[in-house]
């Protein structure tokens, strides 16, 4: 079958999942497993009631993302919620040094700096509203904005590690972020932290976050019980 690969960057597919009275432990493993020649994938142990796993791949073929969804659902696990983007480099990203463009194209996850397993996920898009609509600021003062965001989101350098993924006529919001952290106080703080940018204050629309455990497969499996 014909690749479905992006010209530049990766695919990511997030897949938040709960077992159902069909699941097969074994089954999961193997999907997340028979896919890691083609993808990069995490699986997170989430808290709370809107599921109970996460999957979040990269890849750069959607067919081979396609396929993982698939085996997570052969192996009776029913898809809750979702999420389809893009790794990009952000248009306000001149001048950055050319391994910071390569990490937000060709990233690595899970990060390799330091251990980092507590994760979240939330959605995002910039509001279009009179007095607040960020698309008909000039770029030049969009951009000043955004490197006052960027240099809050740097002060946690080694705490974080943050993965801001393009969206915009793939799915509902513009923008997925998923964060690892250090600590799950961490992921608390930062977000705050931010909030608090105009870019952020003024001009930011959030969805729904989920919050968990970076999770060996295998434990992962083996922990997931049906509803």
């Amino acid at each position: 079958m014909t690749p479905m690969c992006p010209a530049t960057g990766n695919g990511v597919l997030h897949l938040f999942c709960v077992p159902t009275p069909d699941y097969d432990a074994a089954a999961f493993v193997a999907a997340v497993r028979g896919a890691e020649g083609d993808c990069q994938v995490v699986t997170v142990s989430l808290l709370g009631h809107k599921a109970d796993v996460a999957v979040m791949a990269i890849g750069k073929d959607f067919r081979h993302l396609r396929a993982l969804q698939s085996a997570v659902q052969g192996a009776g696990l029913e898809v809750v919620d979702s999420y389809v983007s893009l790794t990009e480099v952000s248009e306000y990203a001149k001048g950055m040094p050319a391994e910071m463009i390569e990490a937000r194209v060709n990233p690595t996850i899970p990060p390799k700096r330091v251990e980092m397993n507590a994760w979240c996920f939330y959605p995002m898009s910039k509001r279009r509203q009179e007095g607040a609509n960020w698309f008909t600021l000039p770029f030049e003062e969009r951009s000043e904005l955004m490197h006052e965001h960027g240099a809050s989101g740097r002060t946690f350098a080694g705490r974080v590690v943050q993965y801001v993924t393009g969206s915009t006529g793939l799915d509902d919001y513009e923008w997925g972020v998923t964060l690892f952290a250090v600590k799950p106080d961490d992921l608390k703080e930062v977000v705050y932290t931010m909030r608090f940018d105009r870019a952020s204050s003024i001009y930011a629309e959030f969805g729904p976050f989920y919050t968990g455990m970076v999770t060996p497969v295998e434990e992962l499996a083996g922990i997931t019980a049906p509803r």
